[in-house]
């Protein structure tokens, strides 16, 4: 069995009185498609800045590739391209000419990094942009842009915090499948995210991270095998449910779980398949036209929500702070 590409043990990071990582410990395998899944505020921009270089843990260890890095992430700089939530290529360059500055940083010659740079433009989708000040950049263009600096030296290890926050959703499909095909090549990526359905879309392995701490991990199947027999309806009426409309749902059908969803809706979940009529016919009688029922699979935000007890709504509003 191949030893972790990146082992992370205990860290831990406080800031005065916060303590913004606590006790994190996990390992990512060669060619892993690692996904780190929490709100805003919730660590996973210290975590990676940690594994890094960015930030020194308090306490902990941590080694890339077998290389011991807990007091010297840059013993393994080489290895690894990071990408970070906020741009930080030069306003006042190219495109080009900030993809060749970032391959001399890392050694590459002039022939070798010009070739690199415009090969990477061409695969972004910014050939035409290639001569362009990277400052008028739109902000979808400056996060592709950032992703191909990460890989100007084809890293083993791409490290990408929350990629596709803030940007046009055209943009964000491109940047996810430039990601997926990185990794199908074989690059190791570890990915931080607020969104549900992208660590779903996209992660063969995730943990949960709230308040700082790990609160799971594990294979998406094994995360996923809890619900796999779990009927979900989405219902949605004219008007939200208020706690006592709630509780008598509860009462009158026991053995489902019902939560408020975005506006009107309202998801039910059950062990075993379930009849909409019943339940229809009781928010009707209630006060409660019911426009839409719609079955759904169950999904990664189902066993988030039971876990951390936060809803994907509730991520995207902090995911905007």
């Amino acid at each position: 069995m191949n030893e972790p590409i990146v082992l992370a043990t205990s860290l831990q990071k406080r800031f005065g009185n916060i303590t913004a990582v606590q006790d994190a410990s996990f390992s990512i395998e060669p060619g892993e498609f690692f996904g780190f899944l929490g709100p805003n505020g919730a660590g996973k921009t210290t975590t990676i800045n940690m594994l890094t270089g960015l930030a020194r843990p308090d306490s902990g260890r941590l080694s890339i590739a077998g290389i011991e890095c807990t007091g010297n992430v840059k013993a393994a700089q080489h290895l690894i391209g990071v990408v970070p939530d906020e741009s930080n290529l030069y306003p006042e360059l190219t495109g080009l000419d900030n993809l060749a500055f970032c391959g001399a940083l890392y050694g590459m010659g002039r022939t070798a990094r010009k070739e690199r740079a415009a090969l990477l433009l061409e695969s972004v989708g910014l050939a035409e942009a290639g001569r362009r000040k990277f400052g008028g950049y739109s902000r979808g263009m400056k996060r592709k842009l950032t992703i191909a600096a990460g890989i100007i030296h084809e890293p083993p290890i791409l490290f990408l915090d929350e990629p596709t926050t803030g940007i046009d959703v055209e943009s964000a499909r491109h940047i996810r499948k430039l990601i997926s095909d990185l990794h199908a090549t074989g690059t190791t990526v570890f990915l931080t995210t607020h969104y549900i359905e992208e660590a779903e879309r996209l992660c063969s392995r995730v943990a949960f991270i709230v308040n700082g701490r790990v609160v799971r991990q594990d294979s998406l199947e094994n995360l996923l095998a809890p619900v796999k027999g779990v009927s979900i309806l989405s219902l949605c009426s004219t008007r939200s449910l208020e706690e006592a409309d709630l509780a008598a749902l509860s009462r009158s059908f026991p053995r489902y779980v019902f939560n408020p969803e975005k506006g009107n809706a309202l998801s039910v979940q059950s062990e075993e398949a379930f009849p909409i009529s019943p339940l229809v016919a009781f928010l009707e009688e209630r006060g409660f036209p019911v426009l839409e029922a719609v079955r759904r699979r169950p999904s990664l935000e189902d066993v988030f929500v039971s876990v951390t007890g936060i809803g994907s709504e509730q991520m995207k509003k902090e995911g905007k702070k």
